[in-house]
C-alpha cells in the first residue's frame, strides 16, 4: 500500500547562499509512504498523517542543509526510522528558485 502527502510547505534555513541561510525561504515536499496494508480500520493499524508532516517539519527546523540532497536523504532516513515503512520516497523543492524559468526538485527513496 501506498500513502502519498504532497504539498507540505515549511520554512527553511537551507541553501547554499548565505540569504537563503539567513532569511529563508520556502520548501516544498510531498512524501510517498510503502506499508503494509492495514488489517483493521484503526489510525494504530497506520501511520497518522499528521504524525508524517511533523516528521518532515522536525527535520527541516533541527538541521540547516546547504543541499537539497542531504535535506531530502535526511528526511527519508527519519521517515524510514519513526514508521513501520518498506519504503519511502522524499520530493524537496524549492518554489521561489528561479533557474531562468525552471524549477529544482531533489527525490530521494529508500
Amino acid at each position: 500500500m501506498r500513502i502519498e502527502i504532497s504539498g507540505i510547505t515549511l520554512h527553511g534555513l537551507h541553501g547554499v547562499l548565505d540569504e537563503e541561510r539567513r532569511e529563508g525561504q520556502p520548501f516544498v515536499f510531498a512524501v510517498s509512504l510503502e506499508l503494509a496494508e492495514p488489517a483493521e480500520d484503526e489510525i494504530d493499524a497506520t501511520v497518522d498523517y499528521r504524525d508524517v508532516v511533523a516528521c518532515v517539519r522536525d527535520v527541516s527546523d533541527g538541521q540547516a542543509f546547504q543541499l537539497l540532497e542531504r535535506l531530502a536523504a535526511a528526511v527519508a532516513d527519519e521517515l524510514m526510522r519513526r514508521f513501520r515503512l518498506s519504503g519511502v520516497k522524499v520530493r524537496v523543492g524549492k518554489p521561489e528558485l528561479d533557474l531562468d524559468g525552471g524549477r529544482a526538485t531533489v527525490v530521494v527513496e529508500r
